[in-house]
């Protein structure tokens, strides 16, 4: 799990820093590189390759969305849902993170590796190939 700390300007002009959550369960990212031809993985390096600017955002959008979520109180659940993915869709610390994410390779790179649980690409990797 990634908590990330933004700091960002709401729509009534006052200046708020908030901690949000991201996190992808081995179960999707294991859904991911089998809903995927070739797999995730292989999907989003063909993109960086080709430098296609349309999907890297459409993807980054997605991946960041499908992230995000809430803790439950006692820490047992991760809560998600398209309600409250709308809802920080809506926020321009939404705005604030994409557009980190997308014009700086480094922060893309430490966002995915904290989203994604230890030792998942072990799990996901023969599953694939199956």
């Amino acid at each position: 799990m990634l908590k990330k700390t933004i700091t960002y300007t709401d729509f009534d002009g006052n200046e708020r820093t908030e901690d949000f959550y991201f996190n992808l369960s081995k179960a999707e990212i294991i859904e991911m590189e089998l809903s995927i031809a070739g797999g995730m993985t292989q999907m989003l390096n063909k993109i960086v390759t080709a430098q296609d600017g349309e999907k890297i955002i459409k993807t980054f959008k997605e991946i960041i969305l499908k992230a995000y979520g809430e803790k439950s109180p006692d820490g047992k659940r991760f809560i998600k849902s398209e309600e409250l993915s709308a809802a920080f869709s809506q926020t321009e610390a939404y705005s604030q993170l994409f557009i980190e994410l997308v014009t700086n390779a480094d922060a893309a790179a430490k966002f995915m590796n904290g989203i994604i649980p230890a030792n998942t690409t072990q799990i996901a990797a023969p599953v694939a190939q199956q």
